[in-house]
């Protein structure tokens, strides 16, 4: 099957790899031209343009975006709705919000244009590993797409299915990437006490190879945990500053709206933003009011 793919940085450019080595026929665009030249020497073909890349592909034509959710996403889709002819298929494999994917198929629709949005897992190791992808769409479309599907997933009948109507993949993916915060805040804490256990001398690394087998708390987060710390038992150099690509937010603001609580993705949320104020204020907040209504020592800085 012929597709083309737009966005070739390490996840597009690695799925572009992965469908090429299944026998697909890949055309591969992104601004950089440097990202198009890589694909291309892995055996795809390349484009200059969104244009050019429309031009290469067979009708009907099936398009992958691969690109940060928001404004470059809705661009992207805008500008292939005035190139693409009905029949045609767009998937969005970011982690677009699924609301604005909602609307945007409903734009895509009018044109007789496709829009599937595949929430997708699996990072830099989908190449090997293959990839979990959560599909929201139209159940024909979805079905004759099954061979790019059955490519990139771990094994044709296993880390890929049709969640339902469009919106609905990509809203499965940032609950996907909600329960990620909470899991990965867990273990970060877990260290952390352990790792201030000082008289212990506990070894890290050794602890987390030992629950890689037949504990309840293995998992491949944890296999990527024991990497870091052996490859630096003590983190030196990185900063405690835990980014969120939006995803987390989302599955907080739906839960507030559904009023479902959901108070460990809620705080492991808020402890990432917090990591980001490199002397929190709240914190000195705290602190002046224990001196103002306890009489407690305030620790000053210096």
């Amino acid at each position: 099957m012929q597709l083309g793919m737009i966005g070739l940085g390490k996840m597009g450019a690695n799925m572009t790899q992965r469908l090429v080595k299944g026998g697909h026929s890949v055309i591969g665009y992104d601004r950089n031209s440097e990202a198009v030249e890589r694909v291309v020497e892995a055996g795809a073909g390349g484009a200059e343009s969104l244009e050019d890349l429309v031009a290469q592909l067979e009708s009907p034509r099936h398009v992958w975006v691969m690109v940060p959710a928001g404004g470059p996403t809705n661009s992207t889709l805008d500008a292939l709705a005035g190139l693409l002819e009905p029949g045609c298929t767009v998937i969005d494999g970011g982690n677009s919000n699924y609301k604005d994917t909602v609307r945007m198929a409903a734009t895509l629709a009018a044109r007789g244009i496709h829009l599937l949005d595949v929430g997708t897992s699996g990072g830099i190791w989908g190449l090997t590993e293959g990839y979990s992808m959560m599909i929201g769409g139209d159940g024909e479309t979805v079905e004759r797409l099954r061979p790019i599907f059955e490519t990139l997933a771990p094994s044709p009948t296993t880390g890929w299915g049709h969640m339902g109507p469009v919106g609905s993949g990509h809203f499965v993916k940032m609950i996907h990437n909600g329960i990620e915060y909470g899991i990965m805040q867990s273990y970060a804490e877990g260290f952390a006490i352990m790792h201030d256990k000082e008289e212990f001398g506990l070894d890290l690394a050794q602890i987390g190879r030992v629950w890689q087998h037949g504990s309840v708390v293995r998992s491949w987060l944890l296999d990527l945990t024991i990497e870091a710390l052996e490859e630096n038992p003590t983190l030196e150099g990185i900063a405690p500053y835990v980014p969120d690509s939006g995803e987390g937010r989302w599955t907080v603001a739906e839960a507030i709206d559904l009023d479902v609580a959901a108070p460990v993705i809620t705080l492991a949320l808020m402890r990432r933003i917090g990591s980001r104020d490199e002397v929190e204020f709240s914190h000195r907040v705290l602190s002046a009011m224990r001196g103002k209504f306890g009489g407690h020592a305030v620790k000053q800085e210096g």
